[in-house]
């Protein structure tokens, strides 16, 4: 162990292995949200947030989680079409809360071509959000999309006892792994129209016709001279 006058202990999350102190100073100096990307082995989290004194405050965030519940997501939540799902999910939301440009936090994972966390920065971009970054990073399209997956599939398909091993979670929640591209495309779509904006439906006849204000009708007015006649009666007597 280190000793000596000059010797100075890192912090905990550094000897944790969760920060990068150096790179996490370099983020927050540029002053811009970050587009935070973590992944395990079985799910992806994407989030904005804004480095505030007390801590980082969440703008917006998204989960794999998210993906099965609301928009009917049956692949694995760990792979690279999951992966480009939520971080487009997480675009959205950002925009709607009127994030437009942010910088990429990937953590401590390793920058590789082609990996998870530029799938999530791909969906992020398509989303419409502005983040600096590299195309020779981001992932093919028909990777993000499950065709590799997919034509892994189909030549497994040959061993039933290994197809059915390798795939059970898909065949559990009734969906090859052949259509895994079909799939994604669906989930995609739905994902983008619930951020369209919804268009106001015509008016009926019978509501329009409702809504008319009728014009109040109009009480005939007394003559002035009759007023006059009546106060001089009251002065006679």
């Amino acid at each position: 162990m280190a000793r000596g006058p000059r010797y100075r202990l890192p912090f905990r999350r550094r000897l944790e292995g969760k920060t990068n102190y150096r790179i996490r100073r370099a983020l927050i100096i540029s002053g811009k949200p970050r587009l935070v990307v973590r992944g395990s082995l079985n799910h992806m989290i994407v989030q904005v947030l804004k480095a505030k004194p007390q801590g980082d405050e969440v703008i917006v965030s998204a989960h794999t989680q998210e993906l099965m519940k609301k928009y009917g997501w049956k692949a694995h939540c760990g792979n690279l079409p999951s992966a480009y799902l939520t971080g487009l999910l997480c675009g959205f939301k950002a925009l709607a809360k009127g994030v437009k440009e942010v910088i990429l936090d990937i953590g401590l994972h390793e920058p590789v071509k082609g990996a998870r966390i530029f799938a999530a920065l791909k969906g992020a971009v398509d989303a419409g959000l502005h983040v600096p970054h590299s195309n020779e990073k981001l992932p093919d399209e028909k990777r993000i999309e499950g065709v590799h997956i997919a034509e892994f599939a189909k030549n497994l398909k040959i061993d039933p006892e290994e197809y059915g091993k390798r795939f059970s979670q898909y065949l559990a929640k009734k969906l090859p792994p052949e259509k895994l591209p079909q799939h994604f495309a669906k989930v995609k779509e739905k994902i983008i129209s619930s951020f369209k904006p919804k268009k106001a439906k015509p008016k009926s006849k019978k509501a329009e016709k409702l809504k008319k204000v009728r014009k109040p009708k109009k009480t005939a007015r007394k003559p002035a001279g009759r007023k006059k006649s009546v106060r001089r009666r009251k002065k006679k007597e």
